[in-house]
């Protein structure tokens, strides 16, 4: 910055190519001259009005950038000498004060947003317990969450990251209860990102990821505040980033995507029956089609010879064999599900059941595929969906799996799910292995594992992700222990 008003003017128009959407206001004030800069659009020029030019038009003494923050009648007001974070200042809807006569500007917190309303996520949908969730706002993210967790031990970290977009992101634990090592290793990763612009949070997902070529995911996700406090409590780290209603958390196990929050609002031996149910989800999802096939061509024997005769007369005549008529069906699933996504919200709806109902039976009539086909494919897809968080690593293994049994029949889908667990064993995330606490058997952690024991029985903070971990105590204890949770 320079001390001469109309320099510093000039230069921050000339950073912004001169745009029309830059606003500069001058005010001669009765002892000096300033002038107020800021973004049509990203400012409340509500605010400005009342809270900064007026209180500057009336004060009686020679204001500088030290003095005006006690004038003005505004919580928010910081003092910046570069050009370049004044600019960035701008462009996150902040007004700036400069000053005749002055290398330093006063930074304004004018900025006003339109943000959507809290309300429950989409993708985390509940019967009980809040219904709260993120939205795109960093700030109201970070509130919602001290709101929930009202600890002097709740950190934060921020950075910027985007050379064109300057996201902020801010990482977020519990000291005493995060690992020192994971946070720092997640800071370093952060400041190490150099990339054109972040605009959501999946766009850091893979720099933070430790296997960058695997196809399973490694870094947990939530849009519901009391989802991330939960695992904040049990010692995982959270990284927001503003722009994106999806916080990151790590470490990430497996069983963390079985797990609903609909668990812990319920009955304990409801919930856990229930996750037995997205575990079974899972093994019919990927290995029902594969299963079929194998069956088909390599093992009819083993077949009922009643369900056998019954499976002969409905693919009697088809002109696929029952591997390309599998994959024929898959592929017709894949293509309704995208396009039903993407298509408006009703029509996607009606889009949905026309193509599972109409065009299936018609494609079974006309003699292209078989009843049982349909049939096997729509359980698998259905199940995927018991656990959603997974359905993208599913789809994937579920034709992988279809490829090997169609191949090498039972013994294909052996081969595979054998190397699947011998190469998932071997998987961790931040130190945390992908199938604990099962694999490796961490007993203190199994009550919130498979089943679900009772909040009162659950008196530990999980080992699985944190086996340093020193404050492990969560409930009960002497007042000492409690104060230092």
């Amino acid at each position: 910055m320079q001390k001469r008003l109309n320099d510093n003017i000039k230069a921050i128009q000339e950073q912004f190519g001169n745009s029309n959407e830059l606003v500069v206001k001058n005010i001669d004030t009765p002892h000096n001259k300033c002038a107020v800069i800021y973004f049509m659009g990203l400012t409340d020029t509500i605010a400005l009005s009342d809270y900064v030019v007026s209180p500057l038009i009336q004060a009686n003494i020679t204001l500088t950038p030290q003095t005006a923050p006690s004038k003005l009648p505004l919580c928010e007001t910081t003092t910046e000498d570069n050009l370049n974070n004044i600019c960035n200042e701008l462009l996150k809807g902040k007004g700036v004060l400069i000053f005749d006569n002055s290398t330093q500007a006063v930074i304004l917190g004018i900025d006003k947003f339109k943000e959507r309303a809290i309300t429950e996520p989409p993708t985390s949908t509940v019967l009980k317990g809040p219904r709260a969730g993120f939205v795109e706002n960093l700030k109201t993210n970070l509130s919602t969450l001290r709101k929930i967790l009202a600890s002097t031990k709740l950190r934060t970290y921020s950075t910027s990251i985007g050379r064109h977009t300057q996201t902020s992101v801010c990482v977020v634990y519990l000291d005493g209860i995060a690992d020192p090592h994971i946070v720092d290793t997640i800071k370093e990763r952060l400041s190490a990102i150099d990339i054109d612009g972040v605009l959501d949070s999946h766009y850091i997902t893979q720099f933070l990821e430790e296997h960058k070529n695997s196809m399973f995911k490694q870094i947990g996700n939530s849009e519901k505040p009391d989802i991330v406090a939960g695992k904040l409590l049990e010692g995982r780290v959270a990284i927001i980033v503003d722009g994106s209603p999806m916080v990151l958390t790590v470490p990430f196990i497996y069983l963390e995507d079985v797990q609903s929050s609909d668990d812990y609002y319920s009955n304990s031996k409801r919930a856990s029956f229930v996750r037995w149910i997205r575990i079974a989800s899972i093994i019919i999802s990927t290995l029902t089609p594969a299963l079929y096939i194998a069956i088909i061509l390599h093992h009819y024997k083993a077949i009922p010879l009643k369900f056998l005769i019954t499976i002969i007369n409905t693919t009697k005549g088809l002109p696929l064999t029952p591997f390309a008529e599998i994959l024929f069906v898959l592929l017709l699933f894949e293509i309704l599900y995208e396009a039903s996504l993407r298509m408006p919200k009703y029509l996607g709806l009606a889009l949905s059941i026309v193509g599972a109902l109409i065009l299936g039976d018609t494609a079974v009539k006309a003699g292209l595929i078989s009843p049982p086909a349909v049939m096997i494919v729509a359980i698998s897809s259905l199940s995927i969906y018991c656990v959603p968080d997974q359905a993208p690593q599913l789809y994937l293994l579920r034709l992988l799996f279809t490829f090997a049994g169609g191949a090498l029949g039972i013994f294909g889908i052996i081969s595979m799910g054998l190397f699947l667990l011998l190469h998932l064993s071997d998987f961790d995330s931040y130190g945390g292995a992908y199938f604990a606490p099962v694999a490796p058997l961490v007993k203190e952690d199994i009550k919130d594992a498979l089943v679900r024991a009772g909040i009162t029985q659950m008196k530990t903070r999980p080992t699985s992700i944190n086996k340093s971990q020193k404050n492990r105590k969560r409930q009960g204890g002497t007042t000492h222990e409690q104060d230092s949770i």
